[in-house]
C-alpha cells in the first residue's frame, strides 16, 4: 500500500518533469531548424482559409466567410503558443484546425454533389468550385501527413520520435549524404498530390493504420470531385 501511495504521489511530479524535458528538447530543436515548422502551418492554413472564402455560397454551410473567420480566431492562440514556445499546446490546436477544415471540405463536396443533381450551378461555376475543392483537398491532407508522421514536424527531429507513419525512399537509401535527412512539408505535399492524382503513394511506404485511413479519405474525396466534373462534362456534351 505504501509503495502504491508513493508511486501515486510521484506520478504528477514525474509527468511534470517529463513535460519540462520535452519542452526543453523542443526548444533546442527549434534553434537548429532553418525554418520554424509552425510558420509553414500558419501560412498554409491562411491560404486554405482564403480559398474557402471564395467558394460559392451554395457549397458552404452559412456564409462563405464563416469557416475562414473561425479558422482565423483559432490561428490567434496557435500563433501565441508558437511565439512563446508552448509546443504541448500548439499541436492540439493545430489538429483541431485540421479537423475543422476536413469537415468543411467534406461538407462542401457533399453540397457540390447536390448542386450537380439539382442543376443549381452553371458549368463554369461548378468547374471553378471543383478545382478549388481539389486544391484544398491536396493541401489539407499534405498538412495532415506532415502533422501526424512520427509525432509532428518538431518531434520528428527529437531523440525519441513516434513510430513512422510514412517511410520515404531517402530514409531507406544507404547513402551517407541522406543519413541526416528528415522529410519537410514539400515531401508530404508531394505525397498528397500523388494521392489525389495517381490514387497511390507512389514511392512512399504507408506504415500506420491512421495514415492509411487518411489516404483512403483523401483519395475518395478526390475521386468524387473528379466524378462530379466528369458527370457535368457529359451533361454539357
Amino acid at each position: 500500500m505504501q509503495t502504491n501511495q508513493e508511486e501515486t504521489e510521484q506520478s504528477p511530479k514525474s509527468k511534470s518533469e517529463e513535460r519540462q524535458r520535452l519542452s526543453s528538447e523542443m526548444q533546442d530543436i527549434m534553434k537548429t531548424l532553418p525554418v520554424q515548422p509552425r510558420w509553414i502551418f500558419l501560412g498554409t492554413i491562411t491560404v486554405i482559409a482564403i480559398v474557402l472564402s471564395i467558394l460559392s455560397e451554395r457549397l458552404t454551410v452559412g456564409p462563405p466567410w464563416l469557416i475562414p473567420t473561425f479558422l482565423a480566431l483559432l490561428l490567434v492562440p496557435t500563433f501565441l503558443t508558437t511565439v512563446f514556445g508552448y509546443h504541448h499546446l500548439t499541436r492540439p490546436l493545430a489538429l483541431s484546425i485540421m479537423v475543422i477544415i476536413t469537415v468543411a471540405l467534406i461538407t462542401s463536396v457533399i453540397l457540390m454533389i447536390l448542386a450537380l443533381f439539382r442543376h443549381s450551378a452553371s458549368a463554369t461555376v461548378l468547374f471553378r468550385d471543383a478545382a478549388l475543392l481539389w486544391l484544398v483537398n491536396v493541401v489539407t491532407f499534405g498538412l495532415w501527413y506532415w502533422e501526424v508522421d512520427r509525432g509532428g514536424p518538431i518531434m520528428r527531429h527529437s531523440k525519441q520520435p513516434e513510430r513512422a507513419d510514412f517511410v520515404f525512399p531517402q530514409g531507406l537509401a544507404d547513402l551517407e549524404e541522406w543519413a541526416d535527412w528528415h522529410p519537410g512539408f514539400i515531401d508530404y505535399l508531394f505525397l498528397a498530390f500523388n494521392s489525389s492524382t495517381a490514387f497511390s503513394p507512389t514511392d512512399t511506404l504507408v506504415m500506420s493504420r491512421r495514415a492509411k485511413l487518411l489516404m483512403m479519405l483523401q483519395s475518395a474525396i478526390s475521386l468524387i470531385i473528379l466524378a462530379v466534373l466528369a458527370a457535368r462534362a457529359v451533361n454539357i456534351a
